[in-house]
């Protein structure tokens, strides 16, 4: 299955090695701050350039769990509940830099079924997610439950 379909996958339609979808999500300062006020995670170089550079880190850096919940969209898309999807999990490999320049910080996230189980009617989509040509998320997998 590619793109972002209007109804639910049916458990039954998909095949291991279906490609889910590939979308770009991009990420600006504001949506740092704004993260932020919702997480309670206000660390400067999430915010501050100037500490951020001071520390050794290319400019500002996206939450890593505000890249993980961006990836994640990529599924609970396709699947067309949120609900649907019974374990996430992933492994932070390297920083989302975010400049002030107006582009932001573009991550791209692509999805492939690995793995179906006929029992608990579930799949697992591993995901690939990258900024600026880098792996950004390792083991990025998702199970989900489909109808």
């Amino acid at each position: 299955m590619t793109g972002t379909p209007t109804t639910r996958p049916s458990f039954d339609a998909v095949a291991v090695g279906d490609t889910v979808a590939e979308r770009s999500f991009t990420l600006q300062r504001l949506d740092l701050v704004k993260y932020a006020g919702a997480s309670g995670d206000f660390n400067v170089i999430h915010w501050n350039e100037r500490v951020a550079t001071s520390v050794g880190l290319p400019n500002v850096i996206a939450h890593g769990m505000l890249t993980m919940a961006t990836a994640g969209r990529l599924v609970t898309d396709w699947a067309g509940d949120p609900g649907a999807v019974v374990e996430y999990g992933v492994r932070f490999t390297n920083m989302v830099p975010v400049p002030d320049d107006g582009t932001g910080a573009t991550v791209v996230v692509s999805g492939v079924v690995a793995t179906k189980d006929d029992d608990a009617r579930t799949v697992r989509v591993d995901l690939t997610a990258t900024c600026d040509g880098s792996k950004v998320l390792g083991r990025a997998q998702a199970v989900v439950r489909l109808p």
